[in-house]
């Protein structure tokens, strides 16, 4: 069959090594449907099936390791800035760490095939201590079923991807307007989720300075810090006095707390997600007085406040952006 596409296999095979090793790293690029045009090229011939499964796999390892070691040193900005980047801030990190905490290593594999999960598996595994050695076999593996996946799929539809790739040939103009058309209409339906969650956890908040005063004023309170346990593990800095409570135990726990106080929630997440979720579901239960710290507890440690660590069971003034562990001693 003649080729329908002019790309030589070098060009081919960098074009995937750097497609996916972007994709890895976290940049909007189509890595698999890429992976399963050049599967349909290497069913006709054209290309190495075996070379480009290597290229792909090794470009899926480099990819999570910058993100694992960025985890493995310094895990709780790494995950903010992923939180940032995700549509629904730290409900990604949450799932990620319940996988790994269940399958552990396996859990890579499964979190290659999970939206919103793929990026943050690796930095999260590298931030729960993850050893090194495992994390480069169940990345390698990982890397190899996935990519062999869309390869597989290029290989059992390879007549329909050459008479695909030949009408875009021949429709050039037409096939430019399409793929335009489909970028501006992603980043469009993108855009209209993050508006839409950003409006779901819109509420009053307090400000650290406002609950400062809350706390010298020894006005009658309640501090929840409702981070996921892996938030928790990679800073252990809380606020004096703060009640550990996880976002899934909340209305499990419910009938603990007071009503007859203001109710303060705090996480480390962008936007407060996971506060503000943790408040809404508070004033679902009937709690009239509950609103998130704005900021969470980035910005309390930021301002200066005094924080706990739960290990040492001592409070110590905290410098803006100070090592945990450097506290601990």
């Amino acid at each position: 069959m003649p080729p329908y596409i002019d790309i030589t296999g070098d060009q081919a095979l960098w074009l995937v090594f750097l497609t996916t090793l972007a994709a890895r790293i976290g940049l909007p690029v189509p890595a698999a449907p890429l992976l399963v045009v050049v599967g349909g090229l290497a069913a006709t011939g054209q290309l190495s099936l075996a070379v480009l499964l290597v290229v792909a796999v090794i470009a899926n390892l480099l990819g999570d390791s910058v993100w694992f070691y960025g985890g493995r040193s310094h895990g709780a900005r790494v995950m903010r800035l992923l939180c940032r980047m995700s549509l629904s801030p730290d409900s990604c990190v949450r799932q990620s760490e319940s996988l790994i905490a269940r399958w552990g290593g396996s859990s890579l594999i499964a979190a290659k095939f999970v939206p919103g999960i793929s990026v943050v598996a690796a930095p999260m595994a590298g931030a729960l201590g993850m050893p090194t050695a495992r994390f480069l076999f169940y990345g390698a593996l990982s890397g190899a079923i996935w990519s062999a996946a869309y390869l597989g799929l290029g290989v059992a539809f390879s007549d329909q991807i050459q008479n695909v790739l030949l009408t875009l040939t021949d429709a050039s103009g037409m096939a430019a307007a399409t793929a335009l058309f489909v970028v501006i209409g992603f980043v469009a339906w993108r855009y209209r989720r993050r508006v839409r969650f950003l409006r779901s956890i819109e509420m009053a908040r307090i400000d650290v300075d406002a609950l400062y005063r809350l706390i010298e004023d020894e006005v009658e309170h309640l501090i929840i810090d409702i981070r996921s346990e892996a938030g928790f593990r990679m800073d252990e800095r809380q606020i004096p006095g703060a009640l550990t409570i996880r976002l899934n135990e909340l209305r499990a726990r419910a009938d603990e707390l007071p009503r007859d106080r203001e109710i303060i929630v705090y996480c480390n997440c962008p936007n407060e997600a996971s506060a503000a979720h943790a408040a809404r579901e508070l004033a679902s239960l009937g709690f009239s007085r509950v609103r998130p710290l704005r900021g969470g507890i980035d910005a309390w440690i930021a301002a200066g406040r005094e924080t706990t660590l739960p290990s040492a069971r001592s409070t110590t003034k905290c410098t803006p952006n100070a090592s945990p562990h450097s506290l601990v001693g």
